[in-house]
């Protein structure tokens, strides 16, 4: 018996077959095997044997995901897929059925030496995976630009490193959160991965002015988690009942949310037809201004176009080849996609579609908030009182209290040099003023983004204000923009006082970390243009760039740059670090805004909302997910600090500066969320909302708030 029905999939594409799939077949046949992948004990175990292989089918795969490329091209990238499964089941057998974390590491030590951007491969394969790596290497990178084999050896890194991630859950018995969950499962499930191997089936590279924009990262990214849920439907039997495996969205939903299997099941493949969705809508929408913003040439369209293509291909291919593959869980379901499944399928998700494009203000019902009380210690700066002053003299100066939108009271009642001042209580007194400055000033402008073009719809506005305030920031600091209104001046003023002492390299970066806050209000206000609730994963993501997180993240990270050497910003465990303490902290003024955005401002950026909208759940229930995600959050917080923090101390072998640099820069972390949250609770901006029910908090206790609401 399977543990549950696979559920109707959303299967817009037809999928198509290579004619050179019997090439293909016979080619990687023969190259397994010179790989020494079958029949070839490993450490006394065989990993493959002639007829797993066979069974498994990978040449129908790719005959299947990539139809319209040559029968060489079919050859190669086969083999990539061949090598990419076998490393997976080879790094069960060996090191995760009885979890071998040392031995592990050290193995995904050396895959690197078989990769290098640049130059040739020295090392000598010692097994199956190396040396079928350091082959395909060769006959892959030669033909790609720098920029293709940067984002190739990136993902091809991430594939390999986060396997640690999953045998660490494993060795602990630790289960994800959903959010987590999604954004590891991107890198150890590979898919970013395959996307780069599209461009290559394609012939044509995505052209690197716009391979990191957010339009081609949004379609990357939602034809992973699409690829990767697909997956985990299929493989729940193998991974989860045979494996042990821990990494699964339906076990993750299962216990998150308290539900059976068939109903996480069903909720995850509802996740997979909304990043669909989603893809389909950023293709349609965002993805033709980019390439007109961007005045991208005939040849880069052609590339991008054929970049769409190509996922939608393997979305397609891929979902067949899993309804035959012996290595599934297939039993009962569809074989073949029919043209009255394909015409139908879009149909049948149309409702869920419509319920995004449903964002229209409601009545709030009453709900009791908890008191937010978070494990660390909050420590206020003493120059609090006089940045107060100073904050509201230099919003009157700049005209943000003369515009209609703001007067003095708001600034005073709103207090943001309160959060300042918890955010950073050993900040200086020019700090401070500075701080408090960049959130008054971010904060109005988040309200004049949908005040002005949210509610009016003027597209043309926004995207041509957005441009000025991009042209306020110089990287020479050569002023070229007279300001015209209140959020131009304020911006200009504080780039100028903020980013002159910085060296040109961080203020390029605090750059973008600005850049990414007006672009994330943008996408605010196309959504509000549209009606359209978002994506829950898009949402949870963007919300980061909305709220400002980067950009006040970025200043903390300035005060360590002698210290911290640049690469260690993009460990896992900092990004764990910071991730977690963003989704904490937005959530709870997610929480605490709901009733003033959702009822007296119709906003649809929420994420009690979202999980409303896209659980079909009531505004209780939204609400008792919302705070067990905060709890995760911040449960993953504190787990990062205070363990797998000293663990890559330990794994890096960092000297004491380094060690310091980011012990204080977490700690900043903790500051940042206790200054957060105080703030929500003082503040007088979200007044309008019932009052303040004290009750427990912390880690853990979001059940016990859900029973304390539904007593009262």
């Amino acid at each position: 018996m399977q543990p549950f029905q696979l559920p109707e999939f959303y299967t817009p594409h037809p999928a198509r077959l290579n004619p050179d799939l019997d090439r293909a077949r016979v080619h990687t046949r023969a190259w397994a095997r010179e790989m020494d992948m079958v029949d070839v004990p490993q450490h006394g175990t065989v990993i493959w044997t002639g007829d797993d292989l066979e069974s498994h089918d990978y040449a129908l795969l790719c005959a299947y995901t990539h139809p319209d490329c040559d029968g060489a091209t079919l050859d190669l990238v086969t083999d990539w897929y061949v090598w990419v499964f076998y490393f997976d089941d080879h790094f069960v057998e060996l090191y995760k059925r009885d979890p071998d974390i040392r031995g592990a590491q050290a193995y995904l030590d050396r895959l690197p030496l078989f990769m290098p951007v640049d130059g040739v491969i020295t090392a000598k394969p010692a097994n199956p995976v190396e040396k079928g790596l350091a082959d395909l290497w060769r006959r892959t990178v030669p033909a790609h630009s720098h920029d293709w084999r940067q984002r190739f050896a990136a993902n091809t890194r991430h594939l390999l490193d986060e396997s640690m991630w999953e045998l660490h859950n494993i060795s602990a018995k630790r289960l994800a959160n959903p959010i987590e969950y999604v954004e590891m499962r991107r890198k150890v499930g590979g898919a970013p991965w395959s996307a780069n191997l599209v461009e290559h089936a394609v012939g044509l590279e995505v052209p690197a002015s716009i391979a990191l924009s957010r339009p081609i990262g949004v379609l990357r990214d939602t034809f992973s988690d699409a690829v990767h849920l697909r997956n985990d439907l299929f493989s729940y039997e193998r991974e989860v009942l045979d494996e042990g495996e821990l990494s699964n969205s339906v076990l993750v939903f299962e216990e998150f949310l308290g539900i059976g299997t068939q109903e996480a099941a069903e909720t995850v493949n509802d996740l997979l037809t909304s990043r669909l969705h989603q893809f389909e809508h950023t293709a349609l929408t965002e993805v033709p201004v980019l390439l007109d913003e961007h005045t991208v040439d005939p040849t880069g369209r052609a590339a991008v176009l054929g970049y769409v293509k190509g996922l939608q291909d393997w979305q397609a291919g891929g979902h067949e080849w899993h309804l035959r593959s012996s290595r599934y869980m297939n039993k009962g379901a569809p074989l073949g996609m029919s043209a009255a499944n394909v015409l139908g399928s879009p149909a049948r998700t149309m409702p869920q579609r419509l319920r995004q494009f449903s964002g229209t203000p409601k009545v709030v019902e009453p709900y009791a908030l908890p008191d937010f009380a978070t494990p660390f210690r909050l420590t206020l700066s003493p120059h609090l009182d006089r940045a107060r002053d100073e904050v509201v003299a230099w919003s009157v100066e700049q005209g943000l209290t003369a515009e209609g939108v703001w007067d003095e009271r708001k600034v005073r009642g709103f207090d943001l040099p309160l959060c300042s001042a918890g955010i950073d209580p050993d900040a200086t007194p020019q700090e401070l003023f500075l701080s408090g400055c960049w959130l008054a000033w971010g904060t109005y402008a988040d309200d004049v983004y949908p005040l002005w073009y949210g509610h009016t719809r003027n597209l043309a506005g926004v995207k041509a204000q957005t441009a000025r305030l991009k042209a306020c920031m110089p990287l020479d600091l050569v002023r070229t923009v007279v300001p015209v209104n209140a959020t131009e001046r304020a911006l200009a003023d504080l780039w100028q006082r903020t980013a002159a002492p910085m060296t040109p390299a961080f203020r390029a970066t605090f750059r973008e970390t600005v850049d990414a806050m007006l672009d994330a209000w943008v996408w605010e206000v196309v959504n509000m243009h549209f009606n359209r609730i978002p994506d829950p994963v898009d949402y949870i993501e963007m919300r980061r760039s909305t709220f400002g997180s980067e950009l006040t993240m970025s200043l903390s990270r300035f005060s360590h740059s002698a210290t911290v050497p640049p690469e260690l910003w993009g460990t896992r465990v900092v990004q764990v670090m910071e991730r977690s303490a963003m989704d904490y902290c937005t959530m709870l003024n997610d929480v605490v805004s709901y009733k003033k955005e959702i009822q007296h401002e119709g906003e649809v950026h929420n994420v009690v909302r979202v999980v409303e909208n896209f659980l079909g759940v009531p505004q209780a229930r939204a609400f008792e997910i919302t705070l067990a995600l905060m709890d995760a959050r911040l449960g993953q917080f504190t787990r990062a600090v205070a363990t797998d923090l000293p663990k890559l101390f330990d794994d890096l072998s960092l000297d004491a500066g380094a060690r310091a640099g980011l012990t204080r820069y977490a700690a900043e972390l903790e500051d940042w969320i206790a200054g957060i949250a105080h703030w929500h609770v003082e503040t007088s901006r979200y007044r309008e909302l019932p009052a303040f029910s004290p009750g427990p908090s912390g880690i853990g206790t979001s059940a016990l708030r859900l029973t304390s609401r539904a007593s009262r």
